[in-house]
C-alpha cells in the first residue's frame, strides 16, 4: 500500500492557495479558476476510468446536468446557488447510478464507451431542443452568482465577475476536499478492492469483492463531483449554452488531461489540467484547430510518457537510487 506524503500534499495546496498573491490580475485568476475546475473534473473522471477501469466517454453529460440543473433551479425557483449546487449534484449522481446499471452487464470497453457517449449526446440534444426553458444555443442568461458571505476574521467575501478572488478560493476548497478524499480512499481497503477490480475483475470477484456495488458507488461519487463542479461553473460563468458544457470537445479535453498527466494516478489529472488549460488559453486564436494539438499531445504522451508526465518524478527518483554502473564495475573488480 502506497502511503500518501501528506506534508508534500499540504505544502502543494498551500502554494496553490497563495498564488493570487503573485498573480493579482483578473485574467490570471480566471485561468487559475478554470484550471481548478478542470482538475476536479479530470480527477472525478479518473475515479471511474483510471481507478475503476471503466472507460467512459460521457462524463460531460454530468457536467452539463449539474450546470443547467443548478442554474434553472436558481432562476425559476428563486433558490440561492449555495443550495441549488447541492441539489443539482445529487440529481446528477442519481443519473450516474442510472447510467452505471447497463455498464454492470458489459465488460467490452468499446461498448461502454459508446453507451456513455450516446447518453451524453441524448442529454445535449434534449437541452438544445428545450428552447422554452434553456434557450438552446441562444444561451441561458440571468444566472445569479453566489451570494456574498460574511466570514469571521476574513470579513465580507463577494462573488462577482469583477471580484474573482471569492470564486478562486471556493474552487480551491472543493479541489482540496476532492483531492484529499481521493488520496484517503485510494489507500483504504475499499481503494485496494477497486484497483483489484480494475486489474482483474474475475479474480477480484472470486475473492469476494462486490463488483456491482463498487461500480455503482464509483459512478455515484464521480457524477456527484462532476455535477457539483458543473454547478459551480454555471454560477461563475453566468451564461450557458449546450455546446459550452455538453460539447464532446470538453470530454476530449478531460481525457487528454488525464492521459497527458497520468491516468490512474492522483497527481496526473492535476498536472494535465494545469498544462492543457494554460495551453488552451495560449492557443485560443486557433479555434477548433486546438483539437489537433490535443491529439498531438496525446500521441506524444502515449509514445514517450505512457504513464503520464506525473511519472517523471518517479523516474527521477529511481534514476537517483540506481547504482552508478562504473562504480559498480569497479566494486566487482575489487
Amino acid at each position: 500500500m502506497r502511503v500518501p506524503n501528506w506534508p508534500v500534499f499540504l505544502s502543494a495546496m498551500l502554494a496553490i492557495a497563495l498564488l493570487p498573491l503573485v498573480f493579482r490580475n483578473g485574467y490570471a485568476l480566471h485561468v487559475m479558476i478554470l484550471a481548478l475546475i478542470y482538475a476536479i473534473f479530470a480527477q472525478a473522471w479518473n475515479l471511474v476510468t483510471g481507478f475503476g477501469g471503466m472507460k467512459t466517454f460521457g462524463h460531460h453529460a454530468f457536467f452539463g446536468m449539474g450546470a443547467y440543473g443548478s442554474a434553472l433551479l436558481s432562476i425559476h425557483a428563486g433558490l440561492s446557488p449555495w443550495i441549488t449546487i447541492w441539489i443539482a449534484a445529487l440529481l446528477t449522481s442519481v443519473a450516474g447510478v442510472l447510467i452505471a446499471l447497463p455498464v454492470l452487464r458489459i465488460r467490452s470497453v468499446p461498448h461502454i464507451a459508446i453507451i456513455t457517449l450516446a447518453f451524453a449526446e441524448i442529454v445535449r440534444i434534449i437541452v438544445s431542443n428545450l428552447r422554452g426553458i434553456t434557450r438552446g444555443e441562444l444561451g441561458l442568461i440571468g444566472i445569479p452568482g453566489f451570494d456574498p458571505l460574511n466570514l469571521p476574521v476574513i470579513g465580507l467575501v463577494r462573488f462577482t465577475p469583477a471580484y474573482k478572488l471569492g470564486y478562486f478560493y471556493l474552487a480551491w476548497l472543493v479541489f482540496f476536499v476532492v483531492t484529499a478524499g481521493i488520496l484517503l480512499a485510494r489507500n483504504s481497503a475499499h481503494g485496494m478492492r477497486v484497483i483489484a477490480m480494475r486489474d482483474g475483475q474475475d479474480a477480484a470477484e472470486s475473492l469476494g469483492v462486490n463488483i456491482a456495488a463498487y461500480k455503482i458507488a464509483l459512478f455515484f461519487i464521480s457524477a456527484f463531483i462532476v455535477g457539483l463542479i458543473g454547478a459551480f461553473y454555471a454560477h461563475y460563468i453566468i451564461v450557458l449554452t449546450p455546446s459550452s458544457v455538453l460539447g464532446v470537445d470538453i470530454m476530449v479535453l478531460v481525457i487528454a488531461m488525464a492521459l497527458v498527466g497520468g491516468i490512474g494516478t492522483v497527481a496526473g489529472p492535476i498536472v494535465g489540467a494545469v498544462l492543457l488549460v494554460v495551453s488552451v488559453e495560449l492557443m485560443r486564436d486557433l479555434g477548433q484547430y486546438r483539437m489537433l494539438v490535443y491529439g498531438g499531445l496525446i500521441v506524444l504522451s502515449v509514445l514517450y510518457f505512457p504513464n503520464g508526465l506525473a511519472s517523471l518524478a518517479d523516474r527521477v527518483r529511481q534514476w537517483r537510487r540506481a547504482p552508478d554502473p562504473i562504480l559498480q564495475q569497479q566494486d566487482n573488480r575489487s
